[in-house]
């Protein structure tokens, strides 16, 4: 067998159908668009068609299979219909990547209810009920992975982000119920937390000299954080060569979490 041959048993995705959540998003896009380079269809789904319609001629020019659907996380009722209509489109969905998310930067002491609620409703509770919507195919079907986008700030918090890192450890903890929950079905769930990522919304903050030495000193790699970055851990996780993983958080930080930068202390000290 192939080097080719051997890694295209292993990683490809010919033949999946993957739901996109939060597809229009600088992450979302670019991983989005690595996936169905792997091979697979993609059920691009987001609220802004605009940038839906974008990645899929991006896609399709790469020679890749996508599709757009307006889906508003939020929308209990939007959610049934959009996994209902991707199924009977593509007659299956094998991967859900849940990468739909808000934010918004101030102090707890200052988050209105409403902040509270709109984060909350998009980022944790849109997970669930898309979850669960899709859940009944994979359970037909005796096979699926669940990919939920989670954050750093699962572990290293910054301020200002209180409600948003309370969203994210509620996806890991989220995503470690449903592997217990539905692997009797062989659906596997796993969670992939990016760290600092620049993308056209943080590029402001990278351009930033003070700001940018401030995440780079903390960030081992003393680099940002791309969205191909992230491409490489859904792929996997969405192939057969993670068969045996689920209910794992996967840490896509450049080493953020581990403390950043080496001290440079004196061996003599």
């Amino acid at each position: 067998m192939s080097i080719d041959t051997y890694l295209r048993s292993m990683f490809s995705l010919e033949g999946k159908t993957v739901l996109f959540t939060g597809a229009a998003g600088g992450i979302g896009g670019e991983v989005a668009t690595g996936m169905a380079q792997a091979g697979a269809h993609i059920a691009l789904c987001d609220i802004n068609m605009e940038a839906l319609e974008k990645r899929q001629k991006h896609i399709q020019d790469l020679g890749g299979k996508a599709s757009i659907f307006k889906l508003d996380v939020t929308d209990l009722e939007n959610i049934k219909q959009t996994v209902k209509e991707v199924a009977e489109i593509n007659g299956r969905i094998d991967v859900l990547v849940n990468c739909a998310g808000i934010n918004k930067r101030e102090g707890l002491a200052d988050v209105a209810e409403a902040t509270y609620d709109k984060i909350m409703n998009v980022n944790l509770k849109g997970v669930f009920f898309v979850s669960q919507a899709v859940a009944p195919y994979m359970k037909a079907q005796k096979y699926g992975s669940i990919i939920n986008i989670g954050s750093h700030n699962t572990g290293w918090v910054l301020g200002g982000c209180s409600v948003y890192a309370a969203t994210k450890c509620g996806v890991v903890s989220l995503t470690r119920s449903m592997a217990v929950e539905w692997a009797k079905y062989n659906i596997r769930a796993n969670c992939v937390s990016p760290g600092h990522i620049k993308t056209e919304l943080t590029t402001s903050t990278w351009s930033n000299p003070e700001k940018s030495k401030y995440l780079l000193d903390r960030i081992a790699l003393n680099r940002p954080g791309y969205p191909e970055d992230i491409t490489g851990v859904c792929i996997f996780l969405a192939s057969d060569a993670s068969a045996y993983i689920t209910g794992c958080e996967y840490r896509v930080d450049g080493g953020c979490i581990c403390g950043g930068q080496p001290w440079p202390y004196d061996t003599n000290f």
